[in-house]
């Protein structure tokens, strides 16, 4: 199901935006759905410091051991 989407304005670089379009004009992806997805791996790589439940993990050596795991079966 999808989520309501807000709006909202970012400030990205001139070089940014021409490499979004000419990823749009060959994928026909939007631009927003890219954003999206870039603001979906930041929040992923730094999830460690967003509020919520924390790992049985706590060990640095068995979190690297889980994401290397997730990262070989994607």
């Amino acid at each position: 199901m999808e989520r309501k989407k807000i709006s909202t304005t970012v400030y990205i670089t001139q070089d940014q935006n021409n490499l979004l379009k000419l990823l749009n004009q060959k994928t026909k992806v939007p631009i927003a759905e890219y954003i999206r997805e870039g603001i979906d791996l930041v929040l992923e790589k730094h999830k460690q410091n967003l509020p919520g439940q924390l790992s049985l993990l706590q060990d640095d050596e068995n979190r690297k051991d889980l994401r290397q795991r997730e990262f070989l079966d994607n």
